[in-house]
């Protein structure tokens, strides 16, 4: 692994990495797609860790003229523009026609996002854009982190962050993630759900220009518990970590029952929501912005950006993929690394455990 210095010293334009993520799946084609675009390529430098010929024979498929330099993985690294490469050619790339879950497509993406984070801690880029990745993959290589968000977050040593999403006007960021349904009850907390709008109004106010954010906090149960009747979350947790919030002067309301709120007249009086869970949140994104909607994760001391999407074995290698998210994954990564953003606030208050 090479050293990397930071980037400043190479130009005025940030630079974005990006992991290509699995290659048995369509991140190669949409990195492709994405970055074919010159104008979204003006909007910055861009490094892609992953393998070059993979990316090559997704161009090949597109119609799409290679538009990149490539450099051997320990190759000095200073880049001064357009789309660099570096290519992990110590892994056997040949066989990667394999659409499904593999140990050794789980090893590839995670030597790519390693360099990414490696990459990132010392300033060496600006942002990270993680490439669709598949958990069974990862699990098959010994990964013991269920997806992206975690691991980059554990590299780092941060122990608050928030998985969100951005997408069809809205702002959704989740208290829980990757974790099944029986065990939210274990870890929704007061300090988890305080977290959740804490960061979120932080990232409303530092990267998204809104000086005084409106949140909604959505209920865990049917109709918000219906106080009480149906489960005390809302009671015992989620309104006492409204109040803290509104304590720390965030505008919070709520909590909102999740099978009403989404109608447009309500949606639209708020400019952030914190769900619950998984699919209570994204749902709803994907429902308006199934193409376009970025995962960001908020709480890093780093930029991350992702694609809210899988690695859809079923049509990789056939040039079907939509690029929509990973473009607006990279657009994303590219504003926010262009302009000065506060740092957002990690410190949990006194007394508040996260569960």
């Amino acid at each position: 692994m090479a050293e990397w210095t930071a980037s400043s010293v190479a130009g005025d334009k940030p630079l974005i990495g990006i992991s290509m993520g699995d290659p048995c799946g369509i991140g190669a084609e949409v990195i492709v797609k994405a970055l074919a675009d010159s104008e979204l390529r003006s909007l910055a430098r861009f490094v892609v860790f992953g393998f070059e010929d993979v990316l090559a024979a997704a161009a090949d498929a597109a119609g799409i003229r290679p538009f990149w330099f490539r450099i051997a993985r320990n190759d000095p690294r200073r880049i001064d523009s357009g789309v660099v490469v570096v290519d992990f050619a110590e892994h056997t790339a040949g066989f990667w026609i394999n659409a499904r879950p593999t140990a050794e497509g789980g090893s590839a993406s995670l030597a790519f996002l390693d360099e990414a984070i490696a990459a990132a801690r010392s300033g060496g880029i600006d942002a990270i854009v993680t490439g669709p990745i598949h958990k069974v993959s990862w699990k098959l290589a010994g990964c013991r982190f269920p997806g992206h968000t975690e691991k980059i977050a554990d590299a780092l040593n941060c122990k608050r962050f928030t998985m969100t999403f951005v997408g069809g006007g809205l702002r959704v960021a989740l208290v829980t993630a990757h974790v099944g349904l029986l065990e939210i009850r274990n870890l929704l907390s007061i300090g988890a759900v305080f977290r959740s709008i804490e960061q979120l109004h932080d990232a409303l106010v530092n990267w998204f220009d809104i000086e005084h954010p409106r949140i909604a906090a959505l209920g865990l149960n049917p109709h918000a518990g219906e106080d009480g009747r149906f489960g005390d979350e809302e009671n015992r947790v989620i309104e006492p970590a409204m109040q803290m919030a509104r304590n720390h002067g965030i505008d919070v309301t709520g909590p909102f029952p999740a099978d009403t709120f989404f109608t447009p007249k309500r949606r639209s009086r708020y400019d952030g929501v914190v769900a619950m869970y998984h699919d209570q949140g994204l749902i709803p994104v994907k429902m308006l912005a199934f193409d376009t909607a970025v995962n960001l994760t908020l709480g890093l001391p780093i930029i991350r950006t992702s694609v809210d999407h899988g690695t859809a074995f079923d049509i990789a290698g056939t040039n079907q993929a939509d690029p929509g998210s990973m473009t607006e994954a990279i657009r994303l990564a590219c504003r926010l690394a262009s302009r000065p953003h506060g740092k957002m606030r990690t410190s949990t208050p006194v007394g508040v455990e996260e569960a």
